[in-house]
C-alpha cells in the first residue's frame, strides 16, 4: 500500500520506501566489503608464508607472525561453543545488515558500521568455511603482540569501530541517524 502524504490539506499517494539505502548505509556496504577483502587477503597470505610451530620476530619482543587456528573467541575462550559463536555472528550480521545499515545517517556511524561488517564477516567467514567443517571451521589468528591473545586484521576492524561507537556515544553524543542526544547530565552544565 502506498504512502499517503499530504499537500495543502489534501492527500495524495506517493511510492512506498520499504527499504531505503541512503548514501550513508551505501557507504558502510563499501567499507565493510573493503575490510572483508583485506582480512580475507592477509589470512591467505599467513596460510600460504607461515608455519604455525615457528613464529616469524617482526620487532623483537613487540610484534610477531604466529599462525593458529582458533576454534574460539577471543584468547580462545569458548572453544567448545563453536557452533554457538557462528549462530551469534550469523544474528549479528543480519542485525547489521537489515536494521543498522539502512538506519545510518552520519559519516562516523557510517564507519563504525563498515568496520563491524567486515571484522563480523571476515571470523563468521571462517567459521562456515574453514576445517574442520560449517559451524565449526577455526578462525585464522596470525598477529602476536606481548601479552595479548593472537589475532587477525578482523579483530583490528572489530576494535576500531568498538573505539568509534564509544566516541560517537560518549563523546560526540550522536546517534545512528546523525541528530545530538543530550543525556540529562550534559542537559545540566
Amino acid at each position: 500500500m502506498p504512502d499517503l502524504q499530504t499537500t495543502g490539506g489534501t492527500a495524495i499517494a506517493g511510492p512506498t520506501r520499504r527499504f531505503a539505502l541512503g548514501r550513508y548505509g551505501l557507504g558502510a556496504l563499501v567499507i565493510g566489503l573493503i575490510g572483508f577483502v583485506a582480512d580475507l587477503l592477509t589470512k591467505q597470505w599467513a596460510l600460504a608464508n607461515l608455519d604455525p610451530s615457528a613464529p616469524v620476530q617482526v620487532i623483537p619482543g613487540q610484534f610477531y607472525l604466529h599462525l593458529i587456528r582458533n576454534p574460539g573467541a577471543a584468547f580462545s575462550m569458548g572453544e567448545g561453543f563453536t557452533v554457538a559463536l557462528t549462530c551469534l555472528a550469523i544474528a549479528a550480521l543480519g542485525f547489521l545488515l537489515f536494521w543498522m545499515v539502512p538506519r545510518v545517517r552520519h559519516p562516523g556511524w557510517m564507519v563504525a558500521t563498515g568496520l563491524l561488517l567486515a571484522g563480523v564477516s571476515g571470523n563468521l567467514s571462517d567459521r562456515l568455511t574453514r576445517e574442520p567443517g560449517p559451524f565449526h571451521g577455526h578462525v585464522i589468528d596470525f598477529l602476536q603482540v606481548p601479552w595479548f591473545a593472537v589475532f587477525n586484521v578482523a579483530d583490528i576492524w572489530i576494535t576500531f569501530a568498538a573505539i568509534t561507537v564509544i566516541w560517537l556515544t560518549m563523546i560526540t553524543q550522536v546517534n545512528l541517524a546523525g541528530e545530538l542526544v543530550r543525556t540529562s547530565d550534559s542537559k545540566a552544565s
